[in-house]
């Protein structure tokens, strides 16, 4: 079935956006709380696949029937957007690259998107666009100037931190493209985690075992991880990508880096810098340029397809 343009009110995707750049930058608390005392392999494990299950009952009794096409296509894509993306990045601060500038590359996304837009969904950027897009960067570092090292880890640990950023970049397009985000939410994001929670086992028990430590701390990280950094956070960006452009929805990530800063200083006491404040102004001003006008407007693919 082919998509047509849908209509929003002008307030829907500033409310979305908001939503969208608190969540993903929320999963920072969670990691904090139960990374405490337990691996980060561990963590995502468990995260992916408590919210797996949660989801499985209602993505088998509630939507279309899932065909094996539909499941195969999930499950590549659970692959790349959760466990290459989270998983790349987890094993490089493992191997020592430093943490400022994992974020800084994590957060690049929107520019890969970026310049993936015009060959994978033949959507050209205006030049109101890539200008937004650039203080987008611009902004993210200024915010990160001050944590950025280049650290002494092995050179292919670098080079996984800009092939995790590429791989959920090109993913997003992707699903943009073939119309797999068309797919009802919870279905989708029950067959990405539990694909995902597969893959985290196996590099879990290589670390040291699934068994998760019996603290509070790792049940509350755990408990915000899936509600609020998966379910909420995964629901708005899939929901955002079928009304908006992949670029427009991907540039509020360029808010991510300040406004994970601001969790930090309301919940751990990290101190906030007049850099992070700047770049937070920057980074705030590129993400309505980029958005506003006609950059606004929803791309529309004749060739989508309705999947699943």
């Amino acid at each position: 079935m082919t998509l047509q343009p849908t209509k929003t009110h002008r307030l829907v995707w500033p409310m979305m956006a908001t939503a969208l750049v608190i969540s993903w930058s929320s999963g920072f608390v969670g990691i904090r709380y139960a990374s405490e005392n337990a691996d980060v392999m561990l963590v995502l494990f468990w995260r992916t696949l408590m919210s797996g299950l949660i989801l499985l009952p209602f993505a088998l009794l509630i939507g279309p029937r899932i065909s094996a096409l539909a499941l195969v296509q999930q499950m590549i894509f659970g692959a790349a957007t959760m466990f290459l993306y989270l998983g790349g990045f987890a094993l490089a601060i493992g191997q020592r690259v430093p943490t400022g500038l994992v974020a800084l590359i994590s957060d690049l996304v929107p520019l890969a998107i970026a310049a993936l837009s015009q060959p994978v969904l033949g959507h050209r950027l205006t030049g109101r666009q890539w200008t937004g897009t650039a203080l987008g960067v611009v902004g993210v570092l200024i915010v990160s100037l001050d944590n950025l090292a280049l650290g002494t880890a092995p050179v292919w640990a670098y080079v996984l931190t800009v092939a995790s950023m590429t791989v959920m970049a090109l993913a997003t397009v992707v699903q943009k493209r073939m119309g797999t985000i068309n797919m009802p939410i919870h279905q989708s994001l029950c067959i990405q985690c539990l694909t995902a929670a597969i893959l985290f086992a196996a590099c879990a028990k290589w670390n040291g075992g699934l068994m998760p430590p019996l603290d509070a701390r790792f049940g509350f990280g755990i408990t915000w991880l899936v509600l609020f950094s998966t379910f909420f956070c995964y629901g708005t960006y899939y929901a955002s990508l079928r009304l908006y452009t992949a670029s427009q929805v991907s540039s509020v990530i360029y808010l991510s880096p300040p406004v994970t800063m601001l969790w930090g200083w309301s919940l751990f006491g990290e101190p906030l810098s007049k850099a992070m404040l700047v770049g937070l102004a920057v980074t705030l001003f590129g993400v309505w340029f980029t958005s506003s006008g006609r950059a606004a407007l929803k791309d529309f693919q004749p060739s989508q397809q309705h999947i699943g």
